[in-house]
């Protein structure tokens, strides 16, 4: 392709020099086997989220920051070759009869495209990309997400089969968060994952991974989070991890943790640890079941034994602001303890400090996982620097 447009450029006299026609063949390849102007954002690591906005307006996120782009599309049918390209990779399609659809790269980065007549200025599509890094603990501790003695604590909790839901609002590294958790599971454990894009990134012998499916042309086929996590659960695993429960699995997911599935992770949208109950619980009642609110926040107090809120940062940075047990059930009330809590000070991260209490499901996740968490951890003097 390149030499038939060097031959072209040559043949009509374009005035190029060897740097220009290197740009323009570039530019070219980009538009007709890839992804036109927004492959350089692709390629860039430092780029981490990418938002079209019809054919003019394009913007992308460094470091937790959205920057203006002068990159464009020429004409809003190369926009839609992009697209189309993109979901048909993964047998998806956008068309007026569907105009939402989500779809993954190739290598994992989620994309969302919505078109008209939904979409009134023109094609938008947001692609959140997908690190080619694995983060580990030792860059949550760099970072200032955790601190060493909350991720400790954390370490204990996953090994010893404590249940953990993952809170936080769009953006704010739920997902990395749980695979990050998720990869302290010990590696004899069979491990499911159910997502509705494949994200999560582990590296173990005994996994499967399970993905949802959208309704095809005669809307027939789909297969839900729901459906998955009831197949899941003939699989024999010992953990099951759901990428976001949003729906009317969530039920499925309590009943599951009730019922010799301990130790299952998942991740939910709320703006704080009670929040995430509190969606949880209209989940519940999303699935039909008429069962009293008691009954529901029963068997939450009784399914899951930890949340872990993360918040974004006006500086970009993503921190744990609680780690906090759930304790029980007073009054018809769900009893919340923070174990771990971020408090403002001279810094935007603020300081995770231990509150001084000791969670009451300690002793049964030490004796599972086969350690104990030194005493140090859970001292309220203990102050770590975000």
């Amino acid at each position: 392709m390149v030499a038939e447009l060097n031959r072209l450029v040559k043949e009509e006299r374009i005035p190029l020099d060897a740097a220009e026609r290197q740009v323009l063949a570039a530019n070219v390849t980009d538009a007709m086997l890839a992804h036109g102007p927004l492959e350089r954002f692709l390629s860039d690591p430092e780029v981490t989220e990418i938002m079209v906005n019809g054919t003019e307006r394009i913007f992308v996120e460094r470091a937790g920051r959205l920057e203006t782009t002068d990159a464009a599309f020429a004409t809003e049918e190369d926009l839609r070759r992009v697209i189309d390209r993109i979901v048909g990779e993964v047998g998806r399609r956008v068309d007026e009869a569907s105009p939402m659809v989500d779809a993954r790269l190739e290598d994992g980065s989620r994309v969302n495209a919505v078109i008209r007549p939904l979409s009134l200025d023109g094609p938008a599509l947001t692609i959140r990309k997908f690190s080619r890094r694995l983060y580990g603990l030792d860059d949550a501790i760099a970072l200032g997400t955790l601190t060493e003695e909350a991720a400790a604590f954390l370490s204990t909790c996953v090994r010893g089969r404590a249940s953990i839901l993952v809170s936080g609002g769009t953006g704010t590294g739920k997902t990395t968060l749980l695979n990050l958790l998720s990869s302290m599971i010990p590696r004899d454990e069979r491990v499911v994952t159910i997502e509705d894009a494949a994200e999560l990134r582990l590296d173990r012998p005994n996994l499967v991974r399970l993905e949802t499916r959208p309704p095809n042309t005669e809307r027939a086929g789909e297969i839900k989070t729901r459906d998955l996590f009831r197949n899941a659960l003939r699989m024999r695993p010992d953990r099951i991890i759901i990428g976001e429960v949003r729906g009317e699995e969530a039920l499925d997911m309590l009943q599951a943790m009730n019922t010799g599935h301990e130790g299952s992770l998942s991740t939910l949208h709320a703006n704080s640890p009670r929040d995430a109950l509190a969606r949880l619980e209209t989940m519940v009642l999303m699935s039909g079941v008429q069962l009293p609110l008691l009954a529901i926040r029963q068997q939450e107090a009784s399914a899951i034994d930890l949340l872990v809120h993360v918040t974004r940062n006006r500086d970009g940075g993503r921190y744990v602001t609680h780690i906090t047990e759930v304790a029980g059930v007073e009054n018809d009330t769900i009893t919340l303890s923070d174990i771990f809590t971020r408090e403002p000070s001279g810094t935007s991260a603020g300081l995770l400090r231990a509150t001084g209490i000791r969670p009451q499901f300690l002793a049964n996740v030490e004796y599972r996982a086969g350690n104990r968490v030194s005493p140090k951890v859970f001292e309220s003097a203990t102050v770590t620097t975000a």
